[in-house]
Protein backbone atom coordinates (compact mmCIF):
# COMPACT_ATOMS: atom_id res chain seq x y z
CA UNK A 1 0.00 0.00 0.00
CA UNK A 2 1.23 3.67 -0.72
CA UNK A 3 2.53 5.63 2.23
CA UNK A 4 0.19 8.39 1.73
CA UNK A 5 -2.93 6.19 0.46
CA UNK A 6 -6.26 5.24 3.55
CA UNK A 7 -7.29 1.90 3.96
CA UNK A 8 -10.91 1.57 2.56
CA UNK A 9 -13.71 2.14 4.56
CA UNK A 10 -15.19 -0.94 6.29
CA UNK A 11 -18.61 -2.63 4.69
CA UNK A 12 -21.62 -2.65 6.44
CA UNK A 13 -21.26 -6.41 7.37
CA UNK A 14 -17.70 -6.17 8.86
CA UNK A 15 -18.97 -3.13 10.93
CA UNK A 16 -21.35 -5.69 12.14
CA UNK A 17 -18.45 -8.51 13.24
CA UNK A 18 -16.59 -5.36 14.96
CA UNK A 19 -19.60 -4.55 16.93
CA UNK A 20 -20.15 -8.10 17.65
CA UNK A 21 -16.88 -8.57 18.97
CA UNK A 22 -17.15 -5.10 21.09
CA UNK A 23 -20.23 -6.58 22.80
CA UNK A 24 -18.82 -9.91 23.24
CA UNK A 25 -15.53 -8.41 25.12
CA UNK A 26 -17.49 -5.82 27.42
CA UNK A 27 -19.41 -9.26 28.23
CA UNK A 28 -16.32 -11.37 29.56
CA UNK A 29 -14.58 -8.21 31.12
CA UNK A 30 -18.14 -7.66 32.92
CA UNK A 31 -17.73 -11.42 34.39
CA UNK A 32 -14.47 -11.39 35.45
CA UNK A 33 -15.23 -8.39 37.14
CA UNK A 34 -18.09 -9.66 38.94
CA UNK A 35 -16.34 -12.86 39.87
CA UNK A 36 -13.42 -10.76 41.12
CA UNK A 37 -15.74 -8.83 42.98
CA UNK A 38 -17.43 -12.19 44.76
CA UNK A 39 -13.99 -13.45 45.48
CA UNK A 40 -13.53 -10.71 47.80
CA UNK A 41 -17.26 -10.06 49.16
CA UNK A 42 -17.45 -14.34 49.41
CA UNK A 43 -14.15 -15.67 50.82
CA UNK A 44 -13.68 -19.34 50.08
CA UNK A 45 -14.01 -20.84 53.80
CA UNK A 46 -15.79 -23.14 55.52
CA UNK A 47 -18.63 -21.95 57.93
CA UNK A 48 -19.63 -24.91 59.53
CA UNK A 49 -19.89 -24.15 63.36
CA UNK A 50 -17.61 -25.36 65.97
CA UNK A 51 -18.01 -28.74 67.44
CA UNK A 52 -16.60 -28.56 71.25
CA UNK A 53 -15.88 -31.58 72.51
CA UNK A 54 -15.03 -31.73 76.47
CA UNK A 55 -11.43 -32.98 77.28
CA UNK A 56 -10.82 -33.72 81.12
CA UNK A 57 -7.14 -33.53 82.39
CA UNK A 58 -6.30 -36.49 85.23
CA UNK A 59 -4.55 -34.28 86.93
CA UNK A 60 -5.60 -31.33 89.64
CA UNK A 61 -5.61 -27.69 87.90
CA UNK A 62 -2.33 -26.50 89.84
CA UNK A 63 -0.32 -29.33 88.19
CA UNK A 64 2.17 -28.63 85.60
CA UNK A 65 0.74 -32.35 83.85
CA UNK A 66 -2.90 -30.08 84.07
CA UNK A 67 -0.80 -27.70 82.21
CA UNK A 68 0.90 -29.84 80.04
CA UNK A 69 -2.61 -31.13 79.05
CA UNK A 70 -4.03 -27.37 79.05
CA UNK A 71 -1.15 -27.02 75.98
CA UNK A 72 -2.57 -29.88 74.07
CA UNK A 73 -6.02 -28.37 73.90
CA UNK A 74 -4.43 -25.01 73.47
CA UNK A 75 -2.63 -25.61 70.22
CA UNK A 76 -5.76 -27.66 68.81
CA UNK A 77 -7.92 -24.85 69.17
CA UNK A 78 -5.29 -22.86 67.46
CA UNK A 79 -4.81 -25.07 64.51
CA UNK A 80 -8.30 -25.22 64.17
CA UNK A 81 -9.60 -22.26 63.51
CA UNK A 82 -12.52 -22.21 64.88
CA UNK A 83 -13.34 -25.33 63.62
CA UNK A 84 -13.07 -27.43 66.67
CA UNK A 85 -12.43 -26.71 70.44
CA UNK A 86 -11.08 -28.79 73.38
CA UNK A 87 -12.90 -27.33 76.11
CA UNK A 88 -10.31 -28.03 79.22
CA UNK A 89 -11.47 -29.26 82.11
CA UNK A 90 -9.24 -30.88 85.59
CA UNK A 91 -9.73 -33.57 87.66
CA UNK A 92 -12.96 -33.84 89.25
CA UNK A 93 -14.48 -31.93 87.05
CA UNK A 94 -16.97 -34.65 86.08
CA UNK A 95 -15.13 -38.01 87.47
CA UNK A 96 -12.05 -38.57 89.11
CA UNK A 97 -8.43 -39.63 88.12
CA UNK A 98 -9.04 -43.30 88.23
CA UNK A 99 -12.75 -43.13 86.02
CA UNK A 100 -11.56 -40.67 83.13
CA UNK A 101 -11.09 -44.17 80.82
CA UNK A 102 -14.60 -45.64 81.24
CA UNK A 103 -15.82 -41.44 80.76
CA UNK A 104 -14.59 -41.28 77.93
CA UNK A 105 -15.28 -45.14 76.54
CA UNK A 106 -18.92 -44.43 77.50
CA UNK A 107 -19.25 -41.17 75.59
CA UNK A 108 -19.66 -38.83 79.59
CA UNK A 109 -16.71 -36.90 78.55
CA UNK A 110 -15.25 -36.84 75.13
CA UNK A 111 -11.63 -37.34 75.54
CA UNK A 112 -8.91 -36.67 78.14
CA UNK A 113 -5.28 -36.41 79.35
CA UNK A 114 -3.37 -39.20 81.84
CA UNK A 115 -1.36 -42.26 81.70
CA UNK A 116 -1.76 -45.37 80.61
CA UNK A 117 -0.80 -47.01 84.25
CA UNK A 118 -3.67 -45.99 85.18
CA UNK A 119 -5.66 -49.00 83.70
CA UNK A 120 -3.67 -51.14 84.54
CA UNK A 121 -6.37 -52.66 86.35
CA UNK A 122 -8.45 -53.27 82.78
CA UNK A 123 -4.96 -55.26 81.72
CA UNK A 124 -1.21 -55.68 82.90
CA UNK A 125 0.05 -54.49 79.32
CA UNK A 126 -1.66 -51.05 79.92
CA UNK A 127 0.99 -50.48 81.81
CA UNK A 128 3.57 -51.03 79.18
CA UNK A 129 2.63 -48.41 77.21
CA UNK A 130 3.39 -46.03 80.25
CA UNK A 131 5.52 -47.55 82.81
CA UNK A 132 7.23 -50.48 80.91
CA UNK A 133 10.04 -52.10 82.96
CA UNK A 134 13.72 -50.28 82.85
CA UNK A 135 15.28 -51.67 79.98
CA UNK A 136 18.18 -48.69 80.04
CA UNK A 137 15.82 -46.88 77.69
CA UNK A 138 14.08 -43.08 78.42
CA UNK A 139 10.83 -41.96 77.64
CA UNK A 140 12.54 -40.35 74.36
CA UNK A 141 13.78 -44.08 73.02
CA UNK A 142 9.91 -45.71 73.71
CA UNK A 143 8.58 -43.00 71.60
CA UNK A 144 10.37 -43.82 68.69
CA UNK A 145 8.91 -47.27 69.57
CA UNK A 146 5.02 -45.91 69.32
CA UNK A 147 6.33 -44.16 66.41
CA UNK A 148 8.56 -46.41 63.99
CA UNK A 149 9.09 -49.85 66.14
CA UNK A 150 5.29 -50.64 66.16
CA UNK A 151 4.43 -49.83 69.42
CA UNK A 152 0.80 -47.46 68.15
CA UNK A 153 -0.35 -50.28 66.61
CA UNK A 154 0.35 -52.88 69.41
CA UNK A 155 -1.87 -49.96 71.34
CA UNK A 156 -4.26 -50.33 69.09
CA UNK A 157 -4.58 -53.58 69.12
CA UNK A 158 -4.50 -53.91 73.08
CA UNK A 159 -7.08 -51.00 73.01
CA UNK A 160 -9.47 -51.98 70.46
CA UNK A 161 -9.50 -55.59 69.69
CA UNK A 162 -8.42 -57.07 72.95
CA UNK A 163 -10.46 -55.02 75.30
CA UNK A 164 -12.42 -53.77 72.53
CA UNK A 165 -12.93 -50.72 74.13
CA UNK A 166 -14.63 -47.63 72.23
CA UNK A 167 -11.55 -45.24 72.25
CA UNK A 168 -8.77 -43.95 70.08
CA UNK A 169 -5.44 -43.00 71.85
CA UNK A 170 -1.63 -41.36 71.19
CA UNK A 171 1.01 -41.45 73.39
CA UNK A 172 3.02 -38.08 73.76
CA UNK A 173 5.07 -36.10 76.13
CA UNK A 174 8.44 -38.10 77.52
CA UNK A 175 8.89 -37.47 80.92
CA UNK A 176 12.36 -37.69 82.49
CA UNK A 177 12.69 -40.44 85.22
CA UNK A 178 10.93 -40.35 88.22
CA UNK A 179 12.24 -40.37 91.79
CA UNK A 180 12.23 -43.52 94.16
CA UNK A 181 10.29 -40.64 96.17
CA UNK A 182 9.53 -38.85 99.48
CA UNK A 183 10.42 -40.36 102.78
CA UNK A 184 10.50 -39.50 106.87
CA UNK A 185 13.81 -40.68 106.44
CA UNK A 186 16.53 -41.84 104.16
CA UNK A 187 16.25 -44.94 102.23
CA UNK A 188 20.39 -46.84 102.79
CA UNK A 189 19.62 -50.21 101.52
CA UNK A 190 16.82 -52.42 100.37
CA UNK A 191 16.17 -53.55 103.59
CA UNK A 192 14.62 -50.22 104.41
CA UNK A 193 12.14 -50.53 102.34
CA UNK A 194 10.45 -53.76 103.76
CA UNK A 195 7.28 -53.42 104.75
CA UNK A 196 6.91 -49.65 104.04
CA UNK A 197 3.24 -48.43 103.38
CA UNK A 198 4.43 -46.54 99.99
CA UNK A 199 2.41 -44.81 97.01
CA UNK A 200 2.78 -45.73 93.41
CA UNK A 201 0.98 -47.01 90.27
CA UNK A 202 0.91 -49.46 87.51
CA UNK A 203 3.61 -52.41 87.23
CA UNK A 204 5.87 -50.24 89.28
CA UNK A 205 3.37 -51.43 92.31
CA UNK A 206 4.17 -55.38 91.21
CA UNK A 207 8.08 -54.35 91.30
CA UNK A 208 7.94 -52.84 94.53
CA UNK A 209 5.60 -56.06 96.18
CA UNK A 210 8.49 -58.50 95.03
CA UNK A 211 10.52 -55.73 96.84
CA UNK A 212 8.28 -56.35 100.06
CA UNK A 213 6.86 -53.13 100.48
CA UNK A 214 2.84 -52.02 101.08
CA UNK A 215 1.90 -50.24 98.30
CA UNK A 216 -1.01 -48.30 98.01
CA UNK A 217 -2.34 -47.07 94.86
CA UNK A 218 -4.25 -43.42 94.84
CA UNK A 219 -5.00 -39.98 93.25
CA UNK A 220 -2.60 -37.21 92.89
CA UNK A 221 -4.30 -35.23 95.17
CA UNK A 222 -4.24 -37.49 97.76
CA UNK A 223 -0.83 -38.69 98.28
CA UNK A 224 0.13 -35.61 100.48
CA UNK A 225 -2.75 -35.90 102.97
CA UNK A 226 -2.03 -39.60 103.55
CA UNK A 227 2.03 -39.20 104.13
CA UNK A 228 0.50 -35.97 106.68
CA UNK A 229 -1.93 -37.91 108.80
CA UNK A 230 0.79 -41.16 108.65
CA UNK A 231 -1.01 -43.73 106.44
CA UNK A 232 1.76 -43.65 104.21
CA UNK A 233 5.78 -43.55 104.81
CA UNK A 234 6.78 -43.07 101.38
CA UNK A 235 5.09 -41.97 98.51
CA UNK A 236 6.08 -41.05 94.74
CA UNK A 237 4.46 -38.95 92.16
CA UNK A 238 6.39 -37.58 89.38
CA UNK A 239 8.85 -34.69 89.51
CA UNK A 240 10.02 -31.95 91.27
CA UNK A 241 7.33 -29.80 89.43
CA UNK A 242 4.71 -31.53 90.11
CA UNK A 243 5.45 -32.38 93.92
CA UNK A 244 6.39 -29.04 94.91
CA UNK A 245 3.01 -28.18 94.15
CA UNK A 246 1.48 -30.75 95.46
CA UNK A 247 3.20 -29.90 98.57
CA UNK A 248 5.59 -32.71 99.42
CA UNK A 249 8.20 -30.72 101.00
CA UNK A 250 5.34 -29.57 103.30
CA UNK A 251 5.18 -32.97 105.65
CA UNK A 252 8.49 -34.27 104.58
CA UNK A 253 11.91 -32.93 103.69
CA UNK A 254 13.87 -36.36 102.40
CA UNK A 255 13.75 -36.26 98.42
CA UNK A 256 15.39 -39.58 96.93
CA UNK A 257 16.12 -39.21 93.60
CA UNK A 258 16.70 -41.59 90.92
CA UNK A 259 14.76 -45.20 89.85
CA UNK A 260 13.97 -47.83 87.62
CA UNK A 261 10.56 -47.96 88.60
CA UNK A 262 9.10 -45.71 86.46
CA UNK A 263 12.35 -44.94 83.92
CA UNK A 264 10.35 -44.04 80.75
CA UNK A 265 6.61 -42.68 81.07
CA UNK A 266 4.74 -40.67 78.72
CA UNK A 267 0.97 -39.50 78.85
CA UNK A 268 -2.05 -40.90 76.86
CA UNK A 269 -4.56 -38.56 75.17
CA UNK A 270 -7.71 -40.53 74.40
CA UNK A 271 -11.00 -39.71 72.59
CA UNK A 272 -13.98 -41.24 72.02
CA UNK A 273 -14.21 -43.52 69.17
CA UNK A 274 -17.74 -42.61 67.98
CA UNK A 275 -16.82 -39.10 68.41
CA UNK A 276 -13.06 -39.06 67.12
CA UNK A 277 -14.93 -40.80 63.82
CA UNK A 278 -17.47 -38.27 63.75
CA UNK A 279 -14.89 -35.65 62.53
CA UNK A 280 -13.64 -34.41 59.64
CA UNK A 281 -10.39 -35.89 58.47
CA UNK A 282 -8.50 -32.66 58.64
CA UNK A 283 -9.72 -32.59 62.26
CA UNK A 284 -9.14 -35.67 63.24
CA UNK A 285 -5.41 -35.45 61.74
CA UNK A 286 -4.68 -32.20 63.92
CA UNK A 287 -6.02 -34.41 67.04
CA UNK A 288 -2.61 -36.36 66.23
CA UNK A 289 -0.54 -33.86 65.17
CA UNK A 290 -1.50 -31.49 67.91
CA UNK A 291 -0.50 -34.63 70.13
CA UNK A 292 3.60 -34.91 68.55
CA UNK A 293 4.06 -31.40 68.62
CA UNK A 294 3.25 -30.79 72.36
CA UNK A 295 5.27 -33.93 73.00
CA UNK A 296 8.36 -31.93 71.59
CA UNK A 297 7.46 -28.51 73.14
CA UNK A 298 6.92 -30.30 76.77
CA UNK A 299 10.32 -32.22 76.42
CA UNK A 300 11.91 -28.29 76.43
CA UNK A 301 9.20 -26.94 78.93
CA UNK A 302 10.51 -29.79 81.49
CA UNK A 303 14.22 -29.12 81.12
CA UNK A 304 13.54 -25.57 82.27
CA UNK A 305 10.83 -25.86 85.19
CA UNK A 306 12.07 -29.27 86.47
CA UNK A 307 15.41 -27.80 87.37
CA UNK A 308 13.83 -24.63 88.79
CA UNK A 309 12.15 -26.44 91.03
CA UNK A 310 14.62 -29.03 92.09
CA UNK A 311 16.66 -25.75 93.06
CA UNK A 312 13.54 -24.31 94.96
CA UNK A 313 12.66 -27.51 96.85
CA UNK A 314 16.68 -27.27 98.30
CA UNK A 315 15.86 -24.28 99.27
CA UNK A 316 12.86 -24.87 101.08
CA UNK A 317 15.10 -27.41 103.41
CA UNK A 318 14.15 -30.29 101.39
CA UNK A 319 17.46 -33.00 100.78
CA UNK A 320 18.14 -34.51 98.12
CA UNK A 321 19.41 -37.70 98.26
CA UNK A 322 20.47 -40.01 95.05
CA UNK A 323 19.19 -43.66 95.42
CA UNK A 324 22.06 -46.08 96.22
CA UNK A 325 23.09 -48.52 93.66
CA UNK A 326 22.34 -51.18 96.18
CA UNK A 327 18.24 -50.16 95.50
CA UNK A 328 18.85 -49.94 91.62
CA UNK A 329 20.17 -52.99 91.83
CA UNK A 330 17.30 -54.47 94.02
CA UNK A 331 14.83 -53.25 91.62
CA UNK A 332 16.19 -54.57 88.61
CA UNK A 333 15.82 -58.04 90.25
CA UNK A 334 12.65 -57.48 90.83
CA UNK A 335 11.94 -56.49 87.43
CA UNK A 336 13.02 -59.91 86.37
CA UNK A 337 10.52 -61.82 88.38
CA UNK A 338 7.81 -59.08 87.55
CA UNK A 339 8.66 -59.57 83.69
CA UNK A 340 8.54 -64.00 84.18
CA UNK A 341 5.15 -63.88 85.83
CA UNK A 342 3.58 -61.25 83.84
CA UNK A 343 4.48 -63.02 80.40
CA UNK A 344 2.06 -65.71 80.60
CA UNK A 345 -0.36 -63.30 79.16
CA UNK A 346 0.32 -63.82 75.49
CA UNK A 347 -0.47 -60.17 74.71
CA UNK A 348 1.69 -58.91 77.73
CA UNK A 349 4.54 -60.94 76.32
CA UNK A 350 3.88 -59.46 72.80
CA UNK A 351 4.51 -56.25 73.44
CA UNK A 352 7.35 -56.76 76.03
CA UNK A 353 9.14 -58.40 73.34
CA UNK A 354 8.45 -55.99 71.14
CA UNK A 355 10.04 -53.28 73.23
CA UNK A 356 13.12 -55.95 73.95
CA UNK A 357 13.95 -55.73 70.45
CA UNK A 358 13.64 -52.28 69.72
CA UNK A 359 15.74 -51.19 73.04
CA UNK A 360 18.63 -53.53 72.31
CA UNK A 361 18.81 -52.28 69.41
CA UNK A 362 18.76 -48.43 69.91
CA UNK A 363 19.86 -48.68 72.63
CA UNK A 364 23.03 -50.63 71.52
CA UNK A 365 23.62 -48.06 68.66
CA UNK A 366 23.49 -45.51 71.03
CA UNK A 367 25.48 -46.97 74.09
CA UNK A 368 28.47 -47.10 70.95
CA UNK A 369 27.74 -44.05 68.92
CA UNK A 370 27.39 -41.38 71.43
CA UNK A 371 30.13 -39.60 73.30
CA UNK A 372 29.99 -39.48 77.12
CA UNK A 373 28.27 -36.71 78.48
CA UNK A 374 28.85 -36.91 82.06
CA UNK A 375 32.73 -36.53 81.37
CA UNK A 376 32.36 -32.96 79.80
CA UNK A 377 29.85 -32.06 82.54
CA UNK A 378 32.54 -32.42 84.87
CA UNK A 379 35.13 -31.01 82.98
CA UNK A 380 32.83 -27.54 82.92
CA UNK A 381 31.20 -27.18 85.62
CA UNK A 382 32.83 -29.64 88.27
Amino acid sequence: MPQNSQPPAPTPVEQKGRASRRRFLAGVGGAVAGTAAGAVTMPNISRAQTVTMRFQSTWPARDIFHEFAGDYARTVNDLAGGRLRLDMLPSGAVVGPLQLQDAVASGALDGGHGVTAYWYNKHPAFSLFGTPPSLGWKASHMLGWIKYGGGQALYDELVQQVLRLNLVGFLSGPMPSQPLGWFNREITGPDDLQGLRYRTVGLAADLYREMGVAVTIMGAGDIVPALDRGLLDGAEFNNPTSDKALGFQDVTKTYMVGSYHQSAEMFEIIFNRTRYDSLAPELRTILRVAAESCSADMSWKVMDRYSRDLAALREAGVTVVKTPDSVLSAQLAAWDKVIAAKSTDPFFKKVLDSQKDWARRVLGFENEYEVRTDLAYQHFFG
